[in-house]
């Protein structure tokens, strides 16, 4: 099973440090001094010779980076390690693989089938599920815990809260609709101009 243990941020300083964005668990683990770590796109793998926080960030410093110009070309460069799903000490709560994802079925926490998952993407940010939808247009789901509160692998399922208008059904309510976007029949009598009042043949 493939993990995403971080994404690579901008370098830091001078000595090849890069600032991590966390996808793990367990950083301390996977991104001790001495671990070695797959990249995607692949860059050759990395060695982790360095580690330490720095404000609300993890700065780290690779063997194969050893100056400010090569920490910069890992900007973007997801860092990944292969572990074993059936293995206690190598799980993580909130984990799966695409593998595990694909195939599953869709539906709202109020019980509406919404589609099949169909792939996983590692965006920017944060992960997203891929959901293909009955009409067969897909919608990108950010997995979260907020918009997917529940994973059900052995039942089957995912169960997702997303926000209005991120899925096909799941219309904007009227009241979150912009003053200036309401629709010209359905402004107050107070704002419709009057027909008598000053013209062209009043001047």
């Amino acid at each position: 099973m493939e993990l995403v243990v971080a994404r690579a941020g901008r370098a830091h300083g001078l000595r090849g440090e890069v600032a991590l964005e966390v996808r793990t668990d367990a950083p301390e683990r996977r991104l001790a001094v001495g671990a070695r770590l797959r990249t995607d796109p692949d860059v050759g793998a990395l060695t982790v010779a360095g580690v330490r926080a720095h404000q609300d960030r993890l700065l780290v410093t690779f063997a194969e980076t050893p100056d400010r110009t090569a920490a910069e070309e890992l900007r973007g460069v997801l860092l990944l390690v292969d572990v074993d799903p059936d293995d206690p000490a190598e799980a993580e709560d909130d984990a799966w693989h695409r593998s595990q994802l694909v195939g599953l079925r869709a539906t709202t926490v109020d019980g509406r089938d919404v589609g099949e998952v169909v792939g996983l993407e590692h965006l920017p940010a944060q992960d997203a599920l891929v959901v293909r939808q009955p009409s067969g247009a897909t919608a990108l789901v950010p997995f979260v815990r907020e918009l997917v509160p529940e994973v059900d692998v052995a039942g089957g399922r995912v169960v997702l809260d997303p926000p209005g208008g991120l899925l096909e059904g799941d219309e904007v309510p009227d009241d979150e609709v912009p003053d200036d976007e309401v629709p010209d029949d359905e402004v107050p009598d107070d704002e419709v101009p009057d027909d008598d009042g000053p013209g062209a043949g009043d001047r």
